[in-house]
């Protein structure tokens, strides 16, 4: 079964294509070997196809055959030099890439492939976090993050407060367009996760005004400040909060001689213990908000009879605990690692190189360089929600990582003519291969 039309590759492709065609273009007419668009969707395919050396293997199959698959596939008319890729695409403005996100979004929710990540209340679960993906004792711009380290070394570099839209059991995770944590003037003043938190916020909610979500954060967002900032957003929370971090409030819920509890015993014979508890004060503070609080436990019996604690975490919320819901909060909550496990750890070990120096400049190309990754990502996620074709590839050859080799080996070869043509030699090369074959036909 075919993707609906507009949520296949060739029409991704497009959108995103004709976005950037429409980039304000900041340089001499007689001083334009390459336009923005071409630099851009060269980036942009060498992170889709996961190779900071697929351009190179492109330039010699034109030089052969005097055509290449970025052409094809892409629609980019020349590819620049590395150099002059990363001098043009360091001077894009990384905001102009937000419509992308939008509109990706937009797609999903309209062919309904969104509905199944509903999660409660008619909301959406997205998990926030902060990530590095440059790092550097040499390299640095004005937009780095400084941190000393008092013999003289200084490392600089670059972090990103993501936002993605998850569910406990789905797989993929939908990205959001990211806030980059960044300094502003240059010298000074060190930006933080949390500040970036705000403006992510309030961006978020400017794009998506009719998104219900619910924040699932970790225990460093956990303060009133924030809560606030979710609240007047809109939004929904489920935040950590580690007792080390809230003694007022864990002493306060222990005054109590019994908290509404349930326990369940799964096939295994572990014990899963959940407590809830609303009205609790976040702080000792006069104008402390007042939050529902709930903890999980899984306990097992020791030989002697004995009950063992195996895991225990607790969480502060605004939403409305009961005893139907509470398994379904706490699965949520615990869904908080799927940022870290699906995306960035994903993007970091399995092929898409974040952490790669692909190249800084001096305004935006290193950001830049991140969100082409997150989009590639991107397009990824939503073939596995809507692409049988796509996952039958994945199915048959397993990792992502044999998957993309593969197809970077074919495309060193022979020139495809569209995404679906691509994958579908993949799985029957007999069907297409002749001695003869310099292009594999549509």
């Amino acid at each position: 079964m075919k993707p609906k039309k507009h949520l296949s590759f060739g029409s991704l492709r497009h959108f995103m294509s004709n976005h950037i065609h429409k980039y304000p273009d900041w340089r001499q007419d007689n001083k334009t070997d390459y336009s923005i668009h071409d630099a851009a969707m060269s980036g942009f395919a060498c992170m889709y196809y996961q190779s900071p050396s697929l351009l190179q293997f492109q330039k010699e199959l034109e030089d052969r055959e005097k055509n290449n698959t970025i052409k094809t596939l892409f629609g980019v008319s020349d590819i620049p030099e590395n150099t002059q890729l990363r001098d043009i695409v360091d001077k894009v403005d990384s905001e102009y890439l937000r419509p992308v996100f939008k509109e990706f979004l937009s797609r999903l929710q309209r062919a309904k492939h969104l509905e199944q990540y509903l999660f409660l209340e008619g909301k959406y679960l997205c998990d926030i976090d902060g990530t590095q993906f440059f790092g550097s004792n040499k390299v640095g711009c004005p937009q780095c993050l400084t941190t000393n380290h008092g013999n003289g070394d200084v490392t600089h570099s670059h972090k990103v407060l993501q936002g993605a839209i998850v569910h406990p059991d789905m797989k993929p995770v939908i990205p959001l367009m990211p806030e980059q944590i960044v300094n502003t003037d240059g010298m000074t003043k060190q930006d933080c996760e949390m500040n970036a938190s705000k403006r992510w916020l309030s961006k978020i909610k400017k794009d998506h005004p009719r998104l219900n979500l619910i924040i699932n954060a970790d225990g460093l967002s956990s303060k009133q400040p924030f809560i606030t900032d979710v609240n007047e957003a809109g939004y929904s929370y489920i935040i950590v909060a580690k007792p080390g971090d809230h003694k007022y409030m864990i002493q306060w819920v222990d005054t109590y001689d019994s908290i509404p509890n349930k326990r369940v015993v799964d096939a295994k014979g572990k014990i899963h213990q959940y407590e809830c508890i609303e009205g609790v004060p976040l702080s000792g503070r006069e104008d402390a908000i007042n939050v529902n609080f709930f903890r999980y436990k899984i306990l097992s019996i020791d030989k002697n009879g004995k009950e063992k604690i195996n895991y225990r975490g607790s969480w502060v919320t605004d939403l409305l605990l009961t005893e139907e819901n509470i398994e379904l909060m706490v699965k949520g909550a615990r869904s908080r690692w799927k940022i870290e496990n699906e995306c960035f750890n994903t993007l970091k070990n399995q092929g898409y190189q974040i952490e790669h120096n692909f190249g800084h400049g001096k305004e935006n190309l290193c950001f830049n360089i991140y969100l082409f990754i997150l989009l590639a990502f991107y397009f990824h996620q939503i073939f596995e929600l809507t692409d049988r074709l796509y996952q039958t590839c994945r199915k048959t050859f397993g990792s992502k990582r044999h998957l993309w080799e593969k197809l970077r080996s074919y495309m060193s070869l022979f020139i495809f003519e569209s995404w679906e043509l691509m994958l579908d030699f993949m799985l029957s090369p007999k069907k297409y291969i002749s001695p003869e074959l310099k292009k594999v036909p549509g």
